[in-house]
């Protein structure tokens, strides 16, 4: 049996959590949850590397741009993919992302097939 690649999702939102826990199980991946960047970082230094990390923007303590950069800055998580879930698509905050280091954005409220997508395009 094929063991399931292992997604960080980082979202204050409890229902957004819980939504993207569902539709990423039933695409095969294994799931873990951060309610904002400081808890992901947290669990990023407690735990084993994500295959790849879906994050929110607006999230209080560290919001997803300080997120993306401080990730990137890190040395064994450096080249993780990270993926952008976030309400706002205007094409500022979207280059803003770019420049902190996100592979790609995606559009609340998420579909699935489009999510899955995103998820292959950004080379799990």
């Amino acid at each position: 049996m094929r063991v399931p690649k292992l997604i960080l999702t980082v979202d204050d939102s409890p229902s957004m959590r819980m939504l993207l826990r569902s539709a990423l199980s039933r695409q095969g991946y294994a799931v873990a949850e951060a309610e904002d960047g400081v808890a992901a970082l947290e669990w990023l230094a407690a735990n084993e590397r994500p295959d790849l990390m879906i994050t929110d923007i607006n999230m209080p303590r560290m919001d997803g741009y300080g997120l993306v950069e401080t990730v990137r800055a890190q040395g064994p998580h450096s080249d993780m993919p990270i993926l952008v879930l976030s309400t706002e698509s205007s094409e500022d905050k979207m280059t803003r992302a770019r420049e902190a280091g996100a592979d790609g954005w995606i559009v609340k409220p998420f579909d699935p097939v489009q999510l899955a997508s995103a998820i292959r395009h950004a080379a799990l």
